[in-house]
């Protein structure tokens, strides 16, 4: 997989974490380095390690889907692409007072924002392609984004952070697509 590729994969991961650190950003009544730091890290730490879960799990049943795992890539891809398209326009989006940096909040928030990189590197095993660099990748990515969006929470303003979630899911969206079409054309 090219690099041009395993960044647009990051940045469209990391869109999720990047809507919620500016929500969380919003929420709070003064942002210093410590919350950003917790959330960035949190969230690149999560979204290292869902990938490689997932592309253990992968690993096992990849070599018994040979013939189908370019569908398979593309259907986890248009999936999480399409669930955060939908979410991203959903109007039923609740915040919570409570400081999302903290305890079981930001565990929460973790795993619910890297749910997708599991479907991810799910796929990159079906690919055959190796794990560790995009993992790292997606991760360091994630953990700036979400400095960026928790820094720069209110001054983005919360029409951003749909935009955004918008965004990641068309980035994979068109990965998937592109991994269809190269696989069906080769």
């Amino acid at each position: 997989m090219d690099y041009l590729t395993t960044l647009g994969i990051a940045v469209g991961l990391a869109m999720d974490a990047f809507a919620v650190s500016i929500a969380a950003g919003l929420n709070m009544p003064r942002v210093t380095p410590r919350p950003v730091f917790r959330i960035a890290f949190h969230f690149g730490l999560f979204q290292f390690i869902m990938p490689v879960l997932g592309w253990l799990v992968g690993k096992e049943v990849a070599s018994r889907l040979g013939l189908f795992d370019h569908w398979i890539a593309f259907a986890l891809l248009a999936l999480v692409g399409g669930k955060m398209l939908h979410e991203a326009w959903a109007d039923d989006k609740t915040e919570s007072r409570a400081d999302p940096t903290k305890g079981m909040m930001l565990v929460t928030l973790s795993v619910a924002t890297s749910i997708d990189a599991l479907a991810v590197g799910l796929s990159f095993a079906f690919l055959h392609t190796s794990i560790w660099f995009p993992s790292a990748v997606i991760g360091i990515v994630t953990a700036a984004l979400s400095a960026v969006g928790m820094s720069g929470g209110s001054r983005f303003g919360a029409k951003w952070g749909r935009w955004a979630e918008a965004a990641g899911g068309s980035v994979l969206l068109l990965i998937g697509g592109k991994i269809l079409v190269s696989h069906l054309c080769a």
